[in-house]
C-alpha cells in the first residue's frame, strides 16, 4: 500500500433521475458553441437527443464530432481532434462510452499539431487543458467520465497505450440512468465486467490506498450485488442506476490507485485482435486473480467481509482462505452467467500466436508494475494458455 496518495476528481459530478437538465444551467450564457463527441451507434440509438435538447435549451450550438470508432487507433483520435479545432468550438461534451471520452479528453488537452496524440505517447504530462469538458456515459462500466486516462491504439505496436494526464479529469460528469437504460445485455455484460475489473484490481494493487479503498469496496459491493440484474432484466432501473455509480466509483478508484495485470495483459487482445476491451478484461479475471491470490488473499477476504455485510454472501466462511476463495468463485459465476466468452477461440487467435502476446504484454510494465505478484514471462505464458485452450 502506498505511503502518500491523492485523489484528484472531476469538477462536479451530477446525478439522479434528471440529473441531464443540469447541462442547461451549466452552458447557458457561458458556452456558445459545444462539440458533442459520440459515435453513430449512440446517434442511431437517439440516445444524442435529450443531450441535444439540453443544449438547445442553453442556446449553445451544438457540432457534432460523431466518426469516434470502437477502440480508435493514434490516427483515429486524432482524426477527431482535428476535426474539433476546425469546429470552432469552445466546449466539449462527451456522449458515449470509453473510446469516445477517451477521445474527446485527449482533443481538451492538444493544440493544433497535426502528431499530438503520437507526441502523448511518449510525453503524456506534456499538455494543458485548452477546453472544458462534460462527460456523459452511456455505458456502466468504463469509469473513463473520472479518470485521468485515455486508451488509444497503436498499430505498429499492436498494442493499445494508456495516456495518463491529471489535465484530462473531466471538469463536469453527468451520470443520468436514462442514458444506460436500453443498453443491450452483450454490451451492458462487457462493460459492467470492465467495471468489477477496475474495482477488483484497484483493490489488490501495490498502489492501493485509503482513498482508492474507499471506492473501490463500495464499487464492489454494487457490482456483486446488481450486475446480473442490470443485465439481465431491461425494466430494473435501481440496478442499472446502481451500476452506473458503481462504474464511477471504480473510476476513481484508478485514479487513485491504478488496475493490474489483468488489464496489462487484455492490452494486446485489444491491439491486435481488436477483442472489445469489457470481454478480454473478462477472460482474464479469473486466471489472474488465481494467480494473484497468494499475494493478495487478505485483500480478497476483506472484500467478502464486505459483500457479506450487505447479505449477499455465503455464510459461515470463517479463514481468509475461504473468503478469497468466494470472491474468486464468485467472479467467475458472473463472467459465465453473462455469456461472455472465456476463450481466445471464438476471435481466431490460437497457440502459434501465444509468443507475441507474451512479448506484448510484458511491455505494459505501467500497470504490471502495480501487481502485487510479479508477473514473469513465463507466468503470462501461462495465463494466456489458459484462455487459449
Amino acid at each position: 500500500m502506498l505511503a502518500d496518495y491523492n485523489l484528484k476528481m472531476p469538477g462536479a459530478v451530477y446525478s439522479g433521475e434528471h440529473a441531464l437538465e443540469q447541462m442547461t444551467k451549466i452552458l447557458k450564457g457561458k458556452v456558445k458553441r459545444a462539440a458533442v463527441f459520440t459515435d453513430p451507434g449512440i446517434k442511431k440509438a437517439g440516445l444524442l437527443d435529450l443531450p441535444l435538447s439540453c443544449i438547445a435549451e442553453a442556446g449553445t450550438e451544438p457540432v457534432i464530432i460523431d466518426r469516434i470508432p470502437a477502440e480508435p487507433s493514434c490516427e483515429q483520435v486524432q482524426e477527431a481532434v482535428n476535426e474539433f479545432w476546425a469546429s470552432g468550438a469552445d466546449f466539449i461534451i462527451a456522449v458515449g462510452g470509453g473510446s469516445v471520452m477517451d477521445t474527446a479528453k485527449l482533443a481538451s488537452v492538444l493544440d493544433q499539431s497535426p502528431d499530438g496524440v503520437r507526441k502523448l505517447l511518449d510525453n503524456p504530462v506534456g499538455a494543458r487543458k485548452i477546453v472544458k469538458t462534460m462527460m456523459i456515459p452511456t455505458t456502466a462500466g468504463t469509469g473513463s467520465e473520472a479518470t485521468p486516462n485515455s486508451i488509444a491504439a497503436v498499430p505498429e505496436k499492436e498494442l493499445k497505450v494508456g495516456i495518463v494526464n491529471e489535465e484530462m479529469i473531466a471538469d463536469y460528469v453527468i451520470l443520468d440512468a436514462r442514458m444506460v437504460k436500453s443498453l443491450p445485455r452483450k454490451l451492458a455484460a462487457a462493460t459492467g465486467v470492465d467495471a468489477l475489473a477496475h474495482a477488483i484490481e484497484c483493490f489488490t494493487s501495490n498502489k492501493a490506498n485509503p482513498f482508492s479503498d474507499l471506492f473501490a469496496l463500495e464499487a464492489l459491493e454494487l457490482i456483486f450485488n446488481n450486475i446480473e440484474a442490470a443485465c439481465d432484466d431491461p425494466e430494473n432501473d435501481k440496478a442499472k442506476n446502481a451500476m452506473q455509480t458503481a462504474a464511477f466509483y471504480a473510476g476513481a478508484a484508478i485514479t487513485a490507485s491504478g488496475t493490474t495485470a489483468v488489464h496489462a495483459l487484455s492490452y494486446p487482445l485489444g491491439g491486435k485482435y481488436h477483442i472489445p476491451h469489457g470481454v478480454s478484461n473478462a477472460m482474464l479475471l479469473t486466471p489472474v486473480m488465481k494467480f494473484n491470490e497468494p499475494a493478495c488473499r487478505n485483500r480478497l477476504a476483506r472484500a467478502f467481509d464486505r459483500i457479506a455485510a450487505s447479505g449477499r454472501a455465503e455464510s459461515g466462511l470463517k479463514t481468509e482462505e475461504e473468503k478469497s476463495a468466494w470472491i474468486i468463485s464468485r467472479l467467475e459465476h458472473i463472467v459465465k452467467h453473462l455469456d461472455i466468452p472465456v476463450s481466445l477461440k471464438e476471435y481466431g487467435v490460437g497457440k502459434e500466436d501465444l509468443e507475441d502476446l507474451v512479448a506484448s504484454g510484458m511491455e505494459v510494465k505501467r500497470l504490471l508494475n502495480n501487481n502485487m505478484r510479479e508477473v514473469k514471462p513465463e507466468d503470462a505464458r501461462a495465463l494466456y494458455l489458459q484462455i487459449l485452450e
